[in-house]
């Protein structure tokens, strides 16, 4: 039996390349370039010379180990499944309570609590048209709806992400509730799963509240305070995946995120912090697009790219902060009102590029996400979707399972060359919050987003069942799921006003003055006084408005 032909000698054997590139070109005919979404031109086929020079040891290494391209944590899957997270927010807290046991009981293992968009507007529910209430999410105001939200999950046991911007007021009404428990702070482990206000700034205009000056004291408080009194929480998530729905490619998301993180860094050691305090608390969070490999590539070559940024920019010594650990979301923008039920094999594509990528923790979009509110039907296939990943497919067997591919490999170096290049871009603006302030970023993601339509409204770019492989089908019978029942919201509203009349006035007053005193300067850490009024029965439309009334109002640019 012959040997097989070692790569440097297949890569030497001209004649069998030109033989091949020949009948390509004969077969193939006339061929646009293909481009992923970053810009990055895919060949046809790869090959070991299109691997760059450098040692595995240096380019690769192994799972665990500098430079992280395979992965953080030496078992990766194989030791420890990523953690399944199922956005949840459902009308009333014990809507909401009853939905996330059932969401449990079938396989996810964290709480992750959407609230109501009130909420994330900075209102309270009587502020509000009660119309408007927990159709996307749970209406929390106070401590004492967030005990009822959380009513029988074990605190000291189940991870916890609050969908909660600046200035943090879920958190707050957590570790409140905790307090009434009696459960130990340094115990809850956790997210503050929106406190990037920088892709606020940029890409999710709703949850900006506070003037940007004010956002950027307050996270840097919340960053301090977390690390002295909820040790095991993670105070900040750079979030990638706004910008990228907003419109980025793969490589602008990476890259901006990647900024933030380091503006973010260096704010921290401005105020007085240790970087190796800080560093192993951050996490970043990602969207998944449907363009697979190139999610794949963007995760490996971002988690290469911390490592180093972590230890030759930032000055990081202690491995565990050069760990780019980071949730991953399937992309809702991907998922088409047309034919929705094909939103569950964009879901499964997306998920696998998520693990395949590495990440620590996912989230599958419900298929008719893009309709309403997650229907329970849609909610339990999502959370299905990751055990059969896991179970079934058997996903988790081997670490990075792409990794020494040829394509995989050339396509992650590309990445990074992408990303870098990107970064730099920032970097001449002064880093990412100036370039956030003059809306440079705002103005290269919209660009992006444009060539991105162009694509679509020329068919260039094919979205199946919206400009190909169309049927006829009738929108009414699309799934729905119905908005909250109009008196279950109304008794909601009349515990809150009734709340409200019980509480003690004299409390609420002092605890919002302290507040104010703190966003002056003069008081101490402002999210500390958040908690504390949090403790005294404020609401959170209460605590918003203080803040907003001391530091402005949030107002982000609107570019043309």
């Amino acid at each position: 039996m012959n040997a097989p032909a070692s790569p440097k000698s297949l890569a030497q054997d001209e004649s069998a390349l030109e033989r091949w590139s020949r009948e390509y070109a004969q077969q193939i005919g006339d061929e646009r370039p293909v481009t992923n979404r970053s810009g990055i031109v895919i060949k046809p086929l790869y090959s070991p010379a299109d691997l760059r020079s450098g040692s595995y040891e240096t380019d690769l290494g192994f799972p665990g180990q500098a430079p992280y391209t395979r992965g953080i944590y030496a078992t990766m899957h194989r030791g420890r499944t990523w953690t399944q997270r199922q956005l949840i927010g459902l009308g009333t807290p014990e809507s909401y309570n009853e939905r996330l046991r059932d969401i449990l009981g079938q396989g996810a293992t964290a709480v992750s609590l959407i609230p109501c968009n009130s909420v994330f507007r900075g209102y309270d529910m009587d502020e509000v048209d009660a119309e408007l209430l927990g159709t996307c999410g749970v209406v929390v105001n106070t401590t004492e709806h967030m005990q009822r939200c959380l009513e029988g999950v074990d605190l000291a046991r189940v991870s916890c992400a609050m969908n909660d911007p600046s200035p943090f007021t879920l958190l707050a009404f957590m570790l409140s509730a905790a307090r009434r428990r009696g459960v130990d702070w340094r115990s809850i482990t956790g997210t503050s799963n929106q406190s990037d206000f920088l892709s606020h700034f940029v890409a999710n205009h709703m949850f900006f509240r506070i003037a940007l000056p004010g956002a950027r004291t307050i996270l840097t408080d919340h960053i301090a305070w977390c690390k002295q009194h909820v040790p095991r929480w993670n105070p900040l998530s750079v979030v990638g995946q706004h910008m990228q729905q907003a419109g980025a490619t793969p490589a602008q998301a990476m890259a901006f995120a990647l900024g933030s993180a380091i503006q973010y860094a260096e704010d921290c050691v401005d105020a007085g912090m240790e970087i190796d305090e800080v560093l192993p608390r951050f996490t970043f969070f990602f969207d998944i697009s449907v363009s697979f490999f190139e999610e794949v590539a963007k995760f490996r070559a971002g988690r290469r790219l911390w490592a180093r940024i972590a230890r030759d920019r930032l000055g990081a010594k202690d491995p565990r902060s050069w760990r780019f650990k980071f949730h991953g979301q399937t992309s809702g923008v991907d998922l088409t009102r047309q034919q929705p039920l094909n939103n569950i094999a964009r879901v499964t594509a997306q998920a696998i590029a998520g693990i395949f990528g590495g990440l620590q923790s996912l989230h599958t979009d419900a298929y008719d996400e893009v309709l309403s509110c997650p229907s329970q039907f849609g909610a339990r296939i999502a959370v299905a979707t990751q055990n059969i990943l896991r179970e079934e497919a058997h996903l988790t067997d081997v670490i990075d399972p792409l990794g020494g591919s040829y394509y995989v490999e050339r396509l992650t170096d590309e990445m990074e060359q992408h990303i870098v290049a990107i970064m730099a871009e920032v970097d001449a603006q002064g880093g990412m919050y100036k370039a956030v302030e003059s809306g440079f970023v705002q103005q290269r993601i919209g660009e992006s987003a444009r060539r991105f339509q162009q694509g679509v409204d020329s068919g260039e770019q094919v979205i199946v069942g919206v400009n190909a492989y169309q049927v006829d089908e009738d929108a009414d019978a699309r799934p729905t799921n119905p908005k909250p029942d109009a008196a279950t919201i109304d008794i909601h509203r009349e515990r809150f006003a009734q709340f409200k009349r019980d509480r003690s006035n004299d409390g609420v007053r002092a605890a919002l003055d302290a507040l104010a005193r703190a966003a002056n300067g003069e008081g101490g850490n402002i999210f500390g006084r958040v908690v504390d009024a949090a403790d005294a029965d404020c609401t959170h439309g209460e605590i918003c408005a203080r803040l907003r009334r001391e530091l402005g109002f949030g107002q982000p640019l609107a570019m043309v």
